[in-house]
């Protein structure tokens, strides 16, 4: 435990999960969407899990806001939140429009394959049982794992524009600048030199992890539908 009493706790989360960390931005998958590769009707599966998939996760980061502790807290997640609900499930809805996709399933569990199940009922029972820090870290691997694959791919964008634009909602700048601000906050809110609650944010945050992970791998259409 020495390396995390010295350490920012997003950076002991970060370093302790490697392996999954490297499975999840790595992905085969990912690999084929930088290169502009991948089928369209794989791109369009992930969407369709996706949207979802975010509607929940928006939902936990509203629990989570409920319990911030201070203005500056609930600044940073109220943003956190727009970035879903403004930006990412509209997005996530046009793509599906230009991949040819039907319009997106209704809401309820039922269209849910079961890792978006699974990773949905972990972020949301986690951010309504837990401390605000908790929430936090369970939510912040979908958030900071995109925005670590996408950035690098920011250099040489494949020529499939769906691709290219799909890479550019996590490359830039300004979603950076707010992956730094949660990971932030989540600093602010933990303690490191604390082994109890260590322990309990390293079990959520390498679940999450895993779950992203799994997620990929159900998108690659290694988790049969129905």
């Amino acid at each position: 435990m020495s390396e995390m009493r010295s350490s920012r706790v997003s950076a002991c989360l970060h370093e302790r999960g490697k392996p999954a960390w490297a499975a999840a931005t790595a992905h085969p998958m990912v690999q084929e969407i930088a290169a502009g590769t991948l089928p369209h009707s794989t791109f369009r599966h992930y969407f369709e899990q996706n949207v979802l998939y975010l509607g929940d996760y928006a939902r936990a980061i509203g629990l989570i806001i409920g319990k911030a502790p201070d203005l500056a807290a609930v600044d940073v997640l109220s943003r956190f939140l727009w970035q879903i609900t403004g930006t990412e499930i509209p997005a996530n809805l046009a793509f599906l429009d230009r991949l040819g996709g039907p319009p997106a399933r209704d809401e309820a569990v039922g269209g849910m394959l079961p890792t978006t199940y699974a990773y949905t009922r972990h972020l949301l029972y986690t951010s309504a049982q837990g401390t605000c820090a908790e929430g936090l870290t369970a939510v912040l691997p979908c958030q900071w794992s995109y925005g670590e694959l996408a950035g690098p791919l920011m250099a040489a964008l494949p020529a499939d524009p769906v691709y290219a634009d799909w890479i550019s909602m996590f490359g830039g700048a300004d979603y950076a600048g707010l992956v730094e601000e949660t990971t932030g906050l989540l600093d602010r809110l933990g303690d490191p030199r604390d082994a109890i609650v260590m322990q309990r944010l390293s079990w959520v945050f390498d679940t999450s992890t895993r779950y992203e992970v799994q997620f990929w791998d159900m998108a690659y259409g290694e988790e049969p539908v129905g």
